[in-house]
């Protein structure tokens, strides 16, 4: 069996994940922090005929997301594929501009962002290690590339997790495991930053499954609108 765990999961981007790889036949496990907006993502998948099961858990709480990562592996027989792509809710995620940034508003992203990505890839790295396989999908604004000062604390921690992302890929070359940063230079449904223009999520999500399976030996891909997909960096 082949499996999907999507971190961060949610009704736009996550869900056009989940069917890409579930139409070929991935069984997807959805991870995020609210278990009834889980379930009905559960129920949208099962009705089209893709096999997901919901693991709440929130990415600011390591125990807990290893715990859902593991739980993940023992429901469907290992996770070849990692795609960590949460996303702060308005309330919770404070925007700030470079000189009105105080540390705390970074900290918080870097535990949001970065962090949490480690420790949902130390959950699963070492399976893929023993398997001889794997993909790590780590999801970034384009903010991380081409910075933004109305975002500044939120794009200096993306910016952080593409370093890190793209260092893995380099670390893990050889290994049969696949590493990688995605770039989305737009807003995803609807638009929440004036002047950014508003993607479908099923425009993006078909860059994963490239990733995944052809362009293995990228270490980012970037998502515009004003292009066909996605493509290589530089």
């Amino acid at each position: 069996m082949t499996s999907i765990a999507i971190v961060g999961a949610g009704p736009q981007l996550g869900l056009a994940i989940a069917r890409t790889f579930g139409s070929q036949g991935y069984d997807v496990a959805l991870i995020s922090r609210n278990r009834a907006k889980l379930d009905d993502l559960v129920g949208t998948l099962t009705a089209e005929g893709i096999t997901a099961a919901a693991f709440p858990a929130d990415v600011l709480d390591r125990d807990t997301l290893t715990q859902a990562l593991k739980d993940a592996a023992t429901r469907f027989g290992g996770i070849d594929v990692l795609e960590y792509s949460p996303v702060g809710s308005f309330g919770i995620t404070t925007l700030t501009a470079p000189a009105g940034t105080e540390p705390s508003h970074v900290e918080f992203e870097m535990n949001f962002q970065l962090y949490g990505a480690i420790a949902a890839t130390k959950a699963v790295l070492p399976a893929m290690r023993e398997a001889g396989g794997g993909t790590l999908l780590y999801t970034t604004g384009a903010g991380s590339i081409w910075p933004d000062p109305r975002v500044a604390n939120v794009n200096a921690a993306a910016a952080a997790l593409r370093n890190w992302a793209m260092n893995l890929h380099k670390e893990l070359a050889g290994t049969g495991i696949q590493a990688a940063h995605v770039g989305i230079d737009s807003s995803i449904g609807v638009s929440v930053i004036p002047g950014v223009e508003a993607a479908r999520p099923e425009q993006i999500s078909p860059m994963y499954w490239e990733l995944h399976t052809t362009k293995r030996d990228e270490d980012e891909l970037v998502f515009k609108l004003d292009a066909e997909g996605g493509f290589p960096r530089g």
